[in-house]
């Protein structure tokens, strides 16, 4: 499942250089200043999907919590039409405080879960952030143990020193981390040593019909054994059919997540059974 952020840069005079980039640059436009009025007037959601197990598909591990934002006719604004451009923008930490805030909401009121947000690396020197994190965590200290944040290889690769003291503090309050995109192309293996994530989450692409490609096969065995040398869980996304599902536990994922399992939903997915792991079993 892709991260809220994609984290690449983006290239405004790129953008401008046709008249299909200046359309494109005019609905970024447009997209952000709809998401700065959501956020100003809190018209935003938690949409979850879960991570199962790979060897028990029918027990949820956690779920991911994906922020939504609405325009004001409720329509959902198409993340695509703006992410890329926020990431380095304060509009983007603004998002990573909301999505983070409704998070310890949603394991405050459901203890029985475990639940992962997704946040930038440039969040963590982010004062407001800061403030929206520990006041969750004085709600009630123990919500940090149900709480993982997701941060993408692009924001964590920009700032290592600062995402290293900062996971470290954290996990001593109980809090897990997961790098989102693994294999993704950015991070350097020399770094993926000194970081503390608790859990890898292997990019969808390398997911996706793995089972009808013999290269993207190599490839995820290949980044599920790094992750084992450093005990770390190991996570697919993008898990859309049995076929590749079942190549995946073979190869000794730990979890799955994908819409095999189930989309993202915005109706809490704990209350009813919207996994379709039935189709795992025949």
């Amino acid at each position: 499942m892709p991260n809220q952020f994609s984290g690449r840069p983006y290239d405004e005079a790129a953008a401008y250089a046709s008249p299909f980039g200046a359309a494109a640059e005019q609905t970024r436009h447009d997209a952000i200043h709809l998401v700065e009025q959501g956020l100003k007037e809190r018209r935003a959601m938690l949409a979850f999907q879960p991570v199962v197990q790979a060897r028990m598909p029918r027990r949820a591990a956690f779920y991911e919590g994906l922020i939504r934002i609405m325009d004001p006719t409720g329509r959902i604004i198409p993340a695509g039409d703006f992410i890329g451009a926020v990431e380095t923008m304060e509009l983007g930490r603004k998002i990573d405080c909301l999505a983070l805030e409704m998070g310890l909401e949603t394991l405050a009121a459901e203890p029985g879960i475990r639940l992962s947000i997704n946040m930038s690396a440039r969040s963590i020197g982010y004062p407001e952030w800061l403030a929206t994190l520990e006041r969750g965590l004085r709600v009630d200290p123990r919500i940090g143990e149900r709480l993982i944040l997701e941060i993408t290889e692009s924001s964590a690769i920009v700032m290592p020193d600062l995402v290293t003291v900062f996971m470290q503090d954290m996990q001593e309050r109980g809090i897990c981390f997961a790098l989102d995109d693994f294999g993704a192309g950015y991070t350097a293996f020399r770094y993926l040593k000194d970081f503390y994530f608790d859990i890898i989450k292997i990019d969808g692409e390398f997911i996706r019909g793995i089972s009808d490609n013999p290269d993207n096969q190599i490839l995820t065995q290949a980044l599920v054994s790094i992750a084992r040398h450093f005990d770390m869980f190991t996570v697919a996304e993008s898990v859309e059919t049995v076929e590749d599902a079942r190549i995946l536990v073979d190869m000794g994922v730990d979890c799955l997540q994908g819409y095999l399992f189930g989309a993202p939903d915005t109706q809490a997915p704990w209350h009813a059974s919207h996994l379709q792991n039935e189709k795992l079993s025949g």
